[in-house]
């Protein structure tokens, strides 16, 4: 990560979902989509960076041979309750054979790693040839930096508007335990691999939390935000959805 701060670990690791709303029902659809063919009952998943368990538990409604592994202890025991198939470990270094996973998810995590362009070709890596990798991670075009920041020492909690569009060292000052992705930074990451990218979009929240305290604006938000994915403004979403595939 940037920067020399110390952080804790729910700034350094982010805060893995621990309820399930609209908001993961539409991105469980994407990648559903994403993975076509390669989403069946004998289909072997790998969710890299698991949290909890919420997209295992998902996943497993396809087929039981879900694995999952977090570099965090007790979320990984969290993860054991919903498959027997949870390691603990690093994405940079994946306790798997080559060629193991029809289909990879890594959802809202490299942006958290200590080397994402090892971990994209970890990712890599691990697939079979045809297989493929969805990955969710912050876009650098959302007005806000939803991972809080820091000021003066102390972290801050909640969205800050504007950090991202800052120059990249000031920007890593103030938020120097996350990263945020351009569309090039993050296809950069791709440079070398025998992958070939399926789908490259940007999408909008689900505004879980709002429309459960004022579900007409919620709503509201939903229909006109997620109008804008067909459009060119669809570079303010809050995250990249890019999907690769495994060549031969």
């Amino acid at each position: 990560m940037t920067g020399a701060a110390h952080f804790n670990k729910a700034d350094a690791r982010g805060v893995p979902s621990l309820v399930w709303r609209a908001g993961q029902n539409r991105r469980l659809d994407m990648i559903v989509q994403a993975a076509g063919t390669r989403l069946n009952a004998d289909s072997r998943v790998l969710v890299d960076g698991c949290g909890v368990g919420m997209y295992i538990r998902a996943l497993r409604q396809f087929t039981p041979h879900v694995f999952g592994l977090d570099i965090e202890p007790e979320r990984a025991a969290a993860s054991a309750a919903h498959s027997p198939l949870v390691h603990v470990g690093a994405g940079e270094q994946l306790p798997y054979p080559a060629a193991t996973f029809d289909l990879l998810l890594s959802h809202e995590v490299i942006e958290h790693v200590q080397n994402d362009a090892l971990t994209v070709a970890e990712m890599a890596r691990v697939l079979k040839p045809g297989g493929r990798a969805v990955i969710f991670c912050p876009n650098r075009g959302y007005p806000f930096e939803t991972h809080g920041h820091y000021w003066r020492g102390q972290y801050h909690f909640g969205n800050t508007p504007l950090i991202n569009y800052l120059p990249t060292p000031l920007r890593n000052r103030l938020a120097p335990h996350v990263r945020v992705y351009t569309s090039a930074g993050l296809r950069r990451l791709l440079a070398g691999l025998p992958v070939r990218v399926v789908q490259h979009t940007q999408i909008f929240p689900g505004y879980d939390n709002l429309t459960a305290r004022r579900p007409k604006l919620g709503r509201t938000l939903r229909q006109i935000t997620y109008t804008f994915e067909q459009s060119p403004l669809r570079r303010f979403g809050l995250s990249h959805l890019l999907v690769f595939e495994k060549q031969p």
